[in-house]
């Protein structure tokens, strides 16, 4: 995605729509990519099938995790969807249907997905449209999830005979409780952003013009603040929910342990009581 912006740089050489540019992850056909003031913009860009997931996605967004996982310039990652249909659809049918009980097995997308909510970063989805199956298993996956008035979201697997297998059972489960998770993937009911707003299943929601501004300056709030702090606490959170409140606390002890022997902590407290902006450089 080439920006007006100067400060803006692109990421993975996609150019999306044209012949991908060439990178050490090799080209990315499916999404545009794009870094400003330390947030890096992932498009997924297949709008003709309304940004349905296929092996080529999966493959791109894996190239694209991988380099800004070492990019210091990159702080936060917003994630969304090219056109004004869809964020994602789901998962390309043409090839769920050749998919096997090996394929299940294997589970390339639930291990795709575990890296996003695994990423050291923080993450935020900007849903600014359908968010279907793995479009909202994905959404699921990010740390944060900011609506358009016109999202609407679903996990219609059953009607396939399938169930949502990229982490959609567990995910949802944990943000909206089990009876309300049950309901909705037994019927595959569709949810629009005021409900997913009142149940938990998104943060936020905005008009769908400011949508992707809305995320920007969010993701901006979190890249000024310190980011072994953001790094660690988003880490702290997500082990204890899978422990015992005892044990989680342990965690953030730990936690909390590297940090106050940090530069950053360091820099932080002279900063506040000196009345000056604190120059984080995330050790």
């Amino acid at each position: 995605m080439e920006s007006q912006n100067p400060a803006a740089r692109v990421v993975g050489g996609s150019t999306g729509g044209g012949a991908p540019r060439g990178s050490a992850h090799g080209s990315l056909e499916t999404l545009l990519t794009e870094v400003t003031d330390g947030v890096l913009v992932v498009t997924f860009n297949r709008p003709d099938v309304r940004n349905a997931i296929n092996r080529q996605v999966q493959h791109d967004l894996r190239t694209v995790l991988d380099r800004a996982r070492g990019d210091d310039d990159v702080h936060t990652i917003v994630l969304t969807g090219a056109g004004e249909k869809a964020f994602i659809a789901g998962a390309d049918i043409s090839q769920v249907a050749g998919y096997t009980k090996a394929t299940a097995l294997d589970s390339d997308l639930q291990r795709l997905f575990d890296l996003v909510e695994d990423f050291p970063k923080p993450t935020i989805a900007a849903v600014n449209g359908y968010a279907l199956g793995g479009g909202c298993e994905i959404a699921m996956a990010c740390d944060i999830r900011i609506a358009s008035e016109t999202a609407r979201f679903g996990l219609p697997e059953t009607a396939l005979s399938v169930l949502p297998g990229a982490g959609g059972t567990q995910r949802l489960a944990r943000l909206v409780g089990t009876g309300r998770a049950i309901e909705l993937i037994l019927t595959g009911r569709m949810v629009d952003a005021d409900e997913a707003l009142r149940i938990g299943l998104v943060t936020q929601v905005a008009p769908a013009e400011q949508l992707l501004q809305t995320a920007r300056e969010v993701a901006a709030t979190i890249a000024a603040r310190g980011p072994l702090a953001t790094r660690l606490a988003k880490l702290v959170i997500r082990a204890g929910m899978d422990a015992d409140q005892r044990t989680g606390q342990v965690v953030e002890r730990l936690a909390q342990a590297v940090l106050y022997e940090s530069d950053d902590k360091r820099e932080g407290t002279d900063a506040f009581l000196s009345k000056r902006p604190a120059a984080f450089h995330g050790r």
